[in-house]
């Protein structure tokens, strides 16, 4: 059993990574990426119900105030449920850990976003391209037309910070 807390640790980093890799390229998070964190976070806890009884009162009661956010239009459905799957495998001191980092991670990318309006508007990135030359034209595109903020992005810097900070 000693195995199955890093296990699971690693696989919701790279889920994680993955899922700001979408979230970045099609603004969506998936409802598999999160039922699968989700389950990650029940797994690394089967050996003590009592956290994992505690992990699940967080959890919802972090989904019905992130409800209330979502109702008024504040945050998006995807990064309700990121955050809600996240919330499953952590006690309360993570969630309160994954909201902070989560928050100023959110800030950076505000910043960047804002900064990103000075910038020249680029030609589009022909083909053979590097990477962050394509990311960039695409958000300096998104960004002029007011898109919302890539949010699962700043979710999953949180989310790994606090796997991280569990340790593997």
């Amino acid at each position: 059993m000693n195995w199955i807390a890093p296990a699971t640790s690693l696989l919701e980093i790279l889920l994680l990574l993955y899922v700001a890799t979408i979230d970045l390229a099609t603004r969506l998070i998936r409802n598999e990426l999160c039922l699968a964190l989700a389950l990650l976070g029940i797994a690394a806890q089967l050996s003590s119900p009592a956290l994992l009884a505690q992990s699940l009162v967080s959890a919802a009661i972090l989904f019905l105030l992130l409800l209330v956010v979502y109702m008024r239009g504040w945050m998006g459905g995807g990064d309700v449920k990121l955050l809600v799957a996240l919330a499953v495998g952590l006690p309360l001191t993570g969630v309160i850990d994954l909201l902070t980092i989560t928050a100023l991670a959110g800030g950076i990318l505000a910043l960047v976003h804002l900064l990103m309006r000075l910038l020249p508007y680029p030609k589009l990135a022909p083909a053979g391209s590097s990477l962050a030359r394509r990311v960039y034209a695409i958000e300096r595109w998104r960004n002029l037309r007011h898109a919302p903020l890539p949010y699962g992005v700043a979710i999953a810097c949180g989310g790994i910070w606090t796997v991280l900070s569990k340790g593997l």
